[in-house]
Formats: C-alpha cells, structure tokens, sequence
C-alpha cells in the first residue's frame, strides 16, 4: 500500500487511481512539518489574546489588562533599572531663525552616555509642550535628514524637542570601524542585535537598554524649566515608531502619542506565516507568546489618550512581513473598542500614505496636526511645514570625534553583558531544570519508528524512517545496517548540520562505519537537512531575509520554545524510537554530532540515560566564551534566554557522567579552534576527553564506538 493512502504523507496529492500507479511514495512533505508546528502554538496565542480581550467590558477591566501588560512586558524585558543620576551637560550649541539647539550629554545608566539634541523655540512663552523624538534605524541617528526635519518644524511649531541617539546609532555606535564612529557592522539593525544576542545569555535585553534610554530621555525633558510636563508627547518613525510603542507602555507622564511606520504588527496573528514578523532584538518580545501578549498590547496602557498610527500602505510587502496591514486593522479595531469603554473614541485614528517606508512630507505634517490638536488645543490645520533645513553631521555632534564611546568612554553593551556574566555564580542543574529551560515537548507516547522504505547497497541494508516528535514534526532518518553474521551491540547516531544526506553515497562515511560492522542512524533534526523550512508566503525580499536559523530561531523563543529545546526533543524521540524498533532494540546508542549540533546532544545526553556516550566534533566550548568575546560567531539556535544564570555547557556535561564524552576540535566563541589545555580549562570532569582535532572521519568514529 502506498503511504498517501495509508494517511502517511498528507501533503501528497493524487488521482483516484494513483496508489496503483505509484506505489513508492514514501515521503511527506518535511519541509512543512517546522511551520505547521509553529503555526500552531501562534494560533493558540492569538486564540487566548483574542479570548482575553473579549472579556473587557468595564472601564475597570480595562485598567487590569492595562496593569497586566506593563507589568508582564518588564517582565520580559529583564526589569526595570535602577533610576541613577542623569549628570546631563549642555556640551555646546548653535543658534537659528527660529529656533536654538543645544547639544546634551547624560548619562541613562551609570557610564553610558547618550548624546542628544535640544530644540528650543525663539519667541515662545513657556511653559511649552514637549515632544521626546525618537529615531528610526538610521546609521546617523539624530542627525538623520528626515528626522531632522521633522524636530526642525515641530520646534518652529512651539514646542521644546529632545532628539537623541539610540543604542548602536548616531554617536553611540559600538562596534566602529577605522574611522571610529562609522560601524563596521552591516546596518544599525545589527547594532542593535549582535550585543542583544548576548544579553539574553545574561537574562537581559536589547530591549530593556532601548526603553530605559526612552525613559530617561522622558524624564530630562520633562523637567526642563520651559517644559509643561503635563504636556509631553513621542513620536518617531520605523524603529522609533516602535520605541514610542514601548514608551507608551510604560511611562504614564505621555499626554500623546504618534506612531509612525512603526512595528505595528502582532507576531501571532490570524493566518501567521511563519518565521512571523521577526525583527532586530529589541523588538522581538521573547516568551510573550504563552502569555496572550503581544506587540500592540503595549499600546493599551496609553489609553485613553491621543494615539496616531501612521503605516505606509506598502510596507506589507516593501519593508515588513505580508501580514503587516492586515494585522495591523485588525489589533486597531481591537483597541478601538478599547477606546470606546473608555469614552474616548475621537482619541485614537489611523492613517497611511501612499509612499514606500519612511518619514515623508505628508507623514510628518499630520503628526504636527495631532500634537497641535491633542497637546496645544489648537483647531487650525497645518498644511505646509515650516522651511526646514538638515544640519551636516558635524553640526549636531555632542563629541568632537562623532563617538562618545572614543570621547567620554562610555561604556558599551558588551562591557556591561560580559561584566553581568562574570558576576554570575557556577550553577550546578539538575535535570527538571534543565528540562524546564529548553521547554521541552516531550511527546505524549513512546515515539516509534515508521519504516518508509528499505533497499539495499553493497554489504549493507538501508531503511528510510521517520518517528512522530512533537505535533506536526516527524523527523526523517536513514538507518545503515551491516549484512555481516556478528551482531552489532552499538548504533551510532549521528547529527549533522549538513544534514542527513550529506554523506550517505558509497565509500562515504555512513556507508563506511556500516561496512566496518557498525548500525549507523543519520537522522535531521528542526531546521536541519530534510527539516529545513519552507520559504514564507509574501515578498521574495522578506521571504529570503528571513529564510535563515536566526529568524526562526527568534521566532521560536518569541512564542517560548527555544530552537535548542526543540532539537532535542527531536533527538530524545529519535532516540527512544531507535530503542524500541525491531533492528536497533536493546543496543546502546551513541551519538556523534558536529558543530553546533554538538550544544543539543550533550543536553540530550544530559537528560536521556539510554545514550551511551557521547562524540562532540567542532562544538562550542563554553557559553561564558560568547560573552568574553566582543566579535563572537556561534549560532543563535543555541540561546536560551538566561542560558548562564542556570547553567553553562561543562556544567550541563556533569548530568551526564559518568558516561563518557569525547570532546574533539571545540571552538572558542570567535568559532577557532580551542588548545586543548583551555578547553581543559572549562571541563575538568574525568568523564571528558579532549582532542585537539575534529576527527569527523571513518576512523575515528569507528574507533569511538568500539571503545
């Protein structure tokens, strides 16, 4: 019978009469089984929400959901920081027409210096409103063209505007290239996302460091002596659309609010297309997905005052993912209603334009129009901007250099993160804990082996499986297994990036361990070989940008399933199936992986007792590593929020003792080969050997398996 119509590959489609016909259709679809899966657990929080927000009748259920999302979302961020003194500084300034600016330096945090400007209207009688402008990812920062513009006006307009640079923006770049204040990294989203990457390690965020700026931003405006602070608003477009999303969820002292462009897209949402809406890190709220919370819920706690929601139309298919409008109508009518409870309708308006993404002519005029309206009073109709002029880069440089890093020594995120990680106490997991971090999906059943197919090659027999591991995710494998008479009593199984059927073909590995008397399994795993997901629906751009492990790795953590967690679920079920099928049973099982397949089988080796021991090729040494090092290279699919406070990889090899572990060419965290006596320096237990090299050959996996 063939497996379409046994109920075994779903996705194939065929004629009435095509299991006559084909007979041999063994495979499913492998590249939908990772989709299908997280589009799963996207409903189900979009489900929730949807429930929860259905549930708000009263004013006073309002207020609790309001409550609730601020407190949840710093949660999620790492906490709120400790207010220090700002030690701001008037560094220099220019004079105007209209207007002065002065250049500002202070301090968000003890050490880290965020370098702004301050426009200041000539002939105004404060106190006058103020708006706190913040940037989208431009490399410059403030200085950017149309964002200058926009504070120019808003100045020239009456109020008093604080514009100032963002983490990794601007005068705050982290990672210069020779020129000192220019990155050498690719784009300001990078910036943003490379030191964010190790945050998490440490339990922090990317986006705790954006919203604290915000926040202390926020508060040297509003005690500016010419500042009525009951008359403070944000804007911002793209990126600083985003940032005043996040303002607006925390700090109540906003009377207004515009957000222009910016990620005014759900994650899970109805029809999620998956990887989703993934982002730089500071805008990807991980583990917000088990919760019902997600991006536009940080937008409730500013009801019922003034909100504008400006998109472009054409960023469902020019800058963000396809569902960027849909969802985006959808969550605005949700919060609408939310308006309505509260009495106040007329307080929240969504508008577009027609112009690809960016802070244009017509954008820029009805955010003048909103704060006249909701922050003066004023009924007149602004219909021409006021003459505007961008300044040289120069012009607007608190630092003489364009680095406060070089000038002032601020302190970098890298400083900060590797300082966090060396006050961290050794922790020793158990077990349950480790479990409880990679939120395993342990399967409901014992997993057992489908077998798909079977031929032959010479000397051997290879049978082409698959074994259920979480829902809606089989994971394929080939098994090798020897002609000759003497049983074998071992099976290795063997994880690869490269995948599966990387070197299944004669003479090559699999087939030459099998030939030397050895049960070889070459299975994939999520994202892997087989595994590999589709491409999304929507741009090719959006498609291609994020058809990699990272996006779907946020992805992952952004609705509480780690991608490491995942993987080894899908080795445990391999596994387990591997221990109850007819050829394999009552073998020990080792496992030999590479790369940085090595990090999931040492932490299934840590939780299944049935792997005999364990052969890692090319894997990384330690995740304090990734921390010490500022230009670190290592796959994100291993990150684990708070991965250090609960254990580091040598520590996680101590569950595993005393079988034996053989650790061969580990990398440090810039992806070199370790000497062995550094890598000895990290894992000390008896149980470890350590090799200088990576030995992923015939050879030396023939001669692990027989010792």
């Amino acid at each position: 019978m063939s497996l379409f119509a046994a109920g075994l590959a779903p996705d194939v489609r065929a004629t009435g009469d095509a299991p006559a016909l084909f007979p041999t259709s063994y495979y499913r679809d492998y590249s939908r089984c990772w989709p299908a899966w997280l589009r799963s657990l996207a409903h189900e929080t979009w489900d929730r929400r949807n429930r929860e927000l259905a549930a708000l009748r009263r004013r006073e259920d309002v207020r609790r959901r309001q409550n609730w999302v601020r407190e949840t979302f710093w949660k999620l961020i790492g906490g709120m920081p400790e207010r220090t003194p700002l030690n701001a500084k008037v560094i220099g300034g220019f004079e105007r027409r209209a207007y002065r600016v002065e250049k500002l330096l202070y301090e968000s945090r003890p050490g880290v210096y965020v370098s702004a400007n301050l426009y200041i209207p000539r002939g105004a009688k404060p106190p006058l409103p103020g708006v706190l402008f913040q940037m989208g990812h431009a490399l410059n920062g403030k200085a950017s063209g149309p964002y200058q513009r926009c504070c120019q006006a808003l100045a020239q307009l009456g109020y008093l505007v604080l514009a100032f640079d963002p983490m990794g923006q601007g005068e705050r770049v982290h990672y210069p290239d020779a020129s000192g204040y220019r990155t050498r990294l690719a784009s300001a989203d990078d910036e943003h996302t490379v030191p964010g990457r190790q945050m998490l390690l440490v339990g922090d965020t990317a986006t705790r460091w954006q919203v604290w700026d915000a926040v202390r931003s926020l508060d040297l405006l509003a005690t500016h002596p010419l500042v009525d602070p009951r008359r403070l608003g944000s804007t911002g477009q793209s990126g600083g659309g985003t940032l005043t999303m996040f303002l607006a969820c925390v700090d109540d002292r906003l009377a207004a609010a515009a957000v222009a462009s910016g990620n005014t897209e759900n994650f899970a949402c109805q029809d999620f297309n998956p990887p989703g809406s993934t982002d730089d890190a500071e805008q990807n709220l991980l583990g917000s997905g088990p919760l019902g919370l997600d991006r536009w819920d940080l937008l409730y706690p500013l009801a019922p005052k003034p909100l504008l929601v400006s998109v472009s139309e054409k960023d469902f298919f020019g800058t963000y993912s396809s569902n960027y409008l849909t969802s985006g109508r959808d969550e605005f009518e949700k919060l609408k209603r939310v308006y309505e409870i509260l009495g106040a309708p007329d307080r929240l308006v969504w508008t577009s334009t027609p112009l690809p993404h960016g802070l244009a002519y017509d954008t820029r005029l009805k955010i003048y129009n909103w704060f006249e309206r909701w922050l003066k009073g004023e009924n007149r109709t602004i219909e021409d901007e006021p003459p505007t002029e961008p300044e040289p880069d120069r012009e607007l440089w608190v630092s003489v250099s364009g680095s406060v890093v070089r000038d002032y020594r601020s302190r970098t995120p890298f400083e900060i993160t590797r300082e966090q990680a060396r006050k961290l106490p050794r922790s020793r997991p158990t077990r349950e804990a480790l479990a409880r971090l990679l939120a395993l999906d342990r399967p409901p059943q014992a997993p057992e082996f489908r077998e798909l197919a079977k031929t032959r090659l010479r000397g051997l027999d290879v049978q082409a499986v698959e074994v259920a591991s979480s829902p809606h995710v089989w994971v394929p494998a080939w098994i090798f297994v020897p002609h000759q008479a003497a049983s074998p009593s071992r099976i290795l199984l063997i994880l690869d990036p490269a995948g599966r059927n990387a070197r299944w073909r004669e003479g090559d590995l699999y087939q030459s361990l099998a030939l030397k008397g050895h049960i070889v399994c070459a299975a994939d795993v999520r994202g892997i070989g087989d595994l590999t997901p589709e491409f999304a629906r929507g741009a090719p751009h959006y498609a291609r940008s994020h058809a990699d492990e990272e996006s779907w790795s946020w992805a992952s953590l952004i609705l509480g399933r780690p991608l490491l967690g995942q993987r080894v679920t899908d080795i445990l079920a391999t596994v387990a199936a591997l221990t109850q099928y007819s050829i394999t049973r009552a073998r020990a099982i080792c496992i030999a992986a590479r790369g940085h397949l090595g990090v999931p089988a040492l932490c299934a080796a840590a939780l299944e007792s049935r792997i005999e021991k364990l052969y890692l090729a090319g894997s990384l040494l330690a995740f304090r590593e990734v921390v010490e090092t500022e230009n670190y290279r290592c796959s994100f699919a291993n990150f684990v929020p708070g991965m250090l406070r609960e254990a580091d990889l040598p520590e996680i090899a101590e569950l595993v003792a005393p079988r034996r572990i053989l650790l061969a060419g580990a990398v440090d965290g810039e992806g070199r080969r370790a000497s062995a006596e550094r890598v000895r320096a990290y894992w000390r237990a008896a149980h470890v050997e350590v090799r200088g090299e990576e030995g992923w050959e015939e050879g030396a996996l023939s001669n692990f398996i027989g010792l």
